[in-house]
């Protein structure tokens, strides 16, 4: 799949476009930000709370549950940090807002794939540091932008604040009571 996705463009390669970019596209993306990379302009945290609908149709929704700080503190306090461990989320995220745009519609099959990534990866963190089940989830982005600092020294202006909540994504059940 790998070669056929590098290859020059064939006849093989544009028949099965959609499948070869299904299977490569997030984990092998290729691109240049390894060697180049774009130094992020914004500061994020990206934060998920679950839900659980109850055989008796109550709803149970859980507080927020910081992923962003997750990462940060398992970077900070490793010696080897793996790369992964430090873009996995944030790309994931970086792939949303490039497939999605402002809305939440997803108007590609790369955004389903993207939509459906960011969601499994939230989903399979949570499962992983939170006791209880669950079987929808929603994410939350809270983005400070990074001004630019001022020549003369002076203070600079607070930039605005945005705050980002994305529909409600069922999952598959997760965790145990």
């Amino acid at each position: 799949m790998i070669f056929l996705h590098v290859a020059p463009a064939n006849a093989v390669s544009q028949l099965y476009s959609g499948p070869i970019n299904a299977w490569v596209y997030p984990l092998f993306e290729q691109n240049w930000r390894l060697f180049a990379p774009d130094p992020e302009s914004a500061n994020r945290q990206i934060s998920v709370r679950t839900s659980r609908t109850a055989p008796d149709g109550s709803v149970r929704v859980s507080g927020w549950f910081d992923l962003s700080a997750l990462d940060g503190s398992a970077v900070e306090h490793a010696p080897f940090p793996s790369h992964t461990a430090q873009n996995t989320l944030r790309r994931a995220w970086s792939s949303y807002l490039e497939a999605f745009g402002g809305d939440d519609e997803p108007h590609s099959e790369r955004a389903v794939m993207m939509r459906t990534y960011l969601r499994n990866i939230a989903a399979d963190r949570v499962a992983a540091h939170r006791r209880g089940s669950f079987d929808s989830i929603q994410l939350r982005v809270i983005t400070l932008p990074v001004a630019a600092p001022e020549a003369s020294g002076a203070t600079r202006r607070a930039a605005p604040i945005d705050t980002r909540y994305l529909p409600w994504w069922k999952v598959a059940p997760h965790g145990t009571d």
